[in-house]
């Protein structure tokens, strides 16, 4: 068969190994150092979304809630210099609807004009707690189910290569959100648990091909050759399906407004390293694991030979 390209994909492996490590262990160092910027969904408290006609000065602003009480106050901008995010911890002996008041008015206080809530969320600090634990426990057990069904269905360099390839994808999207201080709330885990399957679906359309390629392939090609070759087969594939997945995301991330926001920059950073994993790592790993040909053929059946005669 006559192949219209052959782009070499596996001579920049090395290349690849230290590109993705380095992203790791910036997201790893990133974790001890800052961890996640949890969103209200797990810590409890409140949120409050706030819009004025006129730029926002954050440091009076600021000032001005911790003289009044709110020296916990997290506040920033939130997509442009008029809106303005501020978190609470939660206030012991206050209604949500008194908090609220008083919020509205100390901020507008430090402002010339007034502004307008425009959302406000409130979760309690147990519920929080229980988020964190149930939704620890999703990722884990998705994690273990991909684990069971790679191990089944592959030779184990293949499966370790899956499995390194999805805890790179996951870790370095969530480094992500580490290292820009972007919010970590239920919609981004959300789009965590959707690229866990989305990685390894990947992965496993490459790996299928893979086998076939080599079951079919002469014996003089060595497995570096037939892994390359698999790899250009199913480019096109994969640039489609990833090139359709990114364009929808990218549409929610300008489009869908701010309440899915993180769960579609989530999916975009994920789509692109989960297109790229299946390719530089999990098909690099099973190699530099030492995968062979023979790793890969179907086992012979043992004859039986009828001795009646």
């Amino acid at each position: 068969m006559t192949r219209s390209r052959q782009l070499d994909f596996l001579g920049k492996r090395k290349l690849a190994f230290f590109f993705s490590g380095t992203l790791f262990l910036i997201s790893i160092i990133s974790f001890m150092v800052k961890g996640l910027e949890l969103g209200v969904d797990f810590t409890g408290g409140s949120v409050y979304e706030l819009h004025y006609n006129q730029s926002v000065d954050l440091d009076k602003m600021r000032s001005t809630l911790e003289q009044q009480g709110f020296a916990d106050a997290n506040i920033q901008h939130f997509g442009s210099s008029e809106d303005v995010l501020i978190r609470l911890k939660p206030v012991d002996n206050v209604n949500q609807k008194e908090l609220t008041e008083k919020v509205l008015s100390v901020s507008n206080s430090s402002q010339p004009q007034a502004g307008e809530v425009r959302r406000v969320e409130f979760v309690g600090p147990q519920v929080g707690e229980d988020l964190v634990d149930d939704g620890g426990l999703a990722l884990l057990f998705s994690f273990i189910g991909v684990m069971i069904y790679v191990s089944v269905r592959f030779e184990w360099k293949l499966s370790v290569g899956a499995i390194a390839a999805l805890f790179h994808d996951t870790i370095i999207t969530m480094g992500f959100f580490s290292v820009f201080g972007w919010e970590f709330d239920m919609t981004v885990l959300s789009a965590i648990l959707a690229l866990v399957g989305y990685s390894i679906n990947d992965t496993i359309v490459v790996y299928d091909r893979i086998r076939e390629t080599v079951r079919a392939s002469r014996v003089k090609e060595s497995i570096h050759e037939i892994v390359n070759n698999a790899l250009n087969d199913t480019l096109s594939r994969t640039i489609l399906t990833s090139l359709t997945v990114f364009l929808t995301v990218l549409a929610l991330a300008f489009l869908g407004g701010k309440t899915i926001h993180g769960f579609a920059i989530a999916m975009l950073i994920g789509v692109i390293k989960g297109t790229y994993s299946s390719i530089y790592i999990a098909s690099s790993l099973a190699l530099t694991f030492g995968l062979t040909r023979q790793d890969l053929m179907p086992l012979e059946k043992d004859t039986v030979v009828d001795e009646m005669p």
